[in-house]
């Protein structure tokens, strides 16, 4: 669906994106992610045709996206971290005016704006002005905007910052149904989120691509630990001959729980050996109970730590470097002429009309 090929980007002097390659298959919801300034909007940017890349390619559907700009937009939906919202419209003419903006004919601009107004459940609210709605309304309608034409990508720039936690239940649920029929692509620095939307995973660090697989596959790299959680009916003398002796075991600790004889013991264990079954009939000859015991898992946030390790000292936000070049001689970083709804960023002045920013 997406193929991109040694993808750089450079700001002057930095190097932003540093020769990425990847490609996004039909029918996945992918997570995108990456600290501040690794690179991810400026990637995103340049997928959607809104930002000219250094060097590379980008092709989208078979339409390479700077020989066939618009046959490439016309299979991407965008919506940027900013919603590219006129405050002074309602979600219906707002929608009706991004469809035509597209090329679409008013009769199926007029349907296709009825089908996604529905789709993401703004029907009661599609006759007030956007300024008047909540920001996880705004939102929706933000999304809308990238469903109409219906294309087979839909690129959502951190979709539920901002919100809170019912909003952010309701985008998620929305996410997961466009998933059913559309390619997704999610950028988020909430790693709960990738887990619960999300079935790929893309981490981007210092402007390469450090990771692209399903989440099963980047869990199992680091899922276990080599710390090993004991709850045992022991006393402490016991307990530490015991563990001490077995195979694996390097260093443990150990407190006493609000359970009357029960120690909490952590751990430290050689990864190459399991010494669990050990740890267990070692125990039971000693007729100390064991009540749990389980490793500590690695999460997703973990994972990220890991492979983002290196990417220190980044600028705040892709945004500011951006502001920090302007005015320098960049290499092809003009922006493309094409209509995108992605290029615009609306507020209200101070007449409380929208304007252009």
């Amino acid at each position: 669906m997406i193929e991109v090929k040694n993808l750089t980007k450079k700001y002057g002097n930095h190097l932003a994106v540093k020769g990425i390659s990847f490609t996004v298959e039909e029918g996945h919801i992918y997570g995108f992610l990456g600290p501040n300034g690794a690179g991810k909007s400026t990637t995103m940017n340049i997928i959607t045709g809104c930002l000219a890349a250094t060097s590379g390619n980008v092709t989208i559907d078979g339409h390479d996206i700077y020989e066939e700009p618009l046959e490439a937009k016309r299979c991407i939906g965008y919506l940027p971290e900013q919603p590219p919202l006129y405050f002074d419209m309602t979600p219906f003419e707002y929608l009706m005016f991004v469809a035509e903006a597209k090329g679409i004919d008013y009769e199926s601009a007029f349907r296709q704006t009825r089908e996604v107004i529905e789709a993401t459940r703004l029907t009661e609210h599609q006759n007030r002005l956007i300024r008047n709605l909540s920001k996880g309304y705004k939102q929706r309608v933000g999304i809308a905007q990238a469903m109409l034409g219906n294309p087979k990508v839909i690129i959502l720039d951190e979709p539920t910052v901002g919100l809170d936690p019912k909003q952010i239940i309701e985008i998620r649920d929305l996410i997961r149904e466009l998933g059913r029929d559309k390619t997704i692509i999610l950028s988020s620095h909430i790693m709960q989120e990738v887990q619960a939307v999300c079935d790929r995973v893309m981490i981007i660090s210092n402007g390469n691509l450090v990771a692209s697989d399903n989440i099963e596959n980047l869990e199992s790299l680091v899922s276990r630990t080599n710390k090993l959680h004991i709850s045992v009916r022991c006393d402490e003398e016991t307990a530490e001959e015991v563990l001490m002796a077995i195979n694996g075991v390097e260093r443990m600790s150990m407190m006493h729980t609000k359970d009357e004889g029960v120690l909490d013991i952590t751990l430290d264990t050689d990864r190459a050996y399991d010494p669990r079954d050990d740890i267990f009939f070692a125990m039971a000859d000693r007729r100390c109970a064991i009540i749990a015991m389980r490793y500590e898992e690695s999460t997703l946030e973990d994972i990220f730590l890991r492979l983002t390790d290196s990417d220190r000292e980044v600028p705040a936000s892709e945004e500011e470097t951006e502001k920090e070049i302007f005015g320098v001689d960049l290499e092809r970083t003009e922006y493309t002429s094409q209509f995108s709804t992605a290029g615009y960023s609306i507020e209200d002045d101070e007449n409380g009309k929208g304007g252009e920013e």
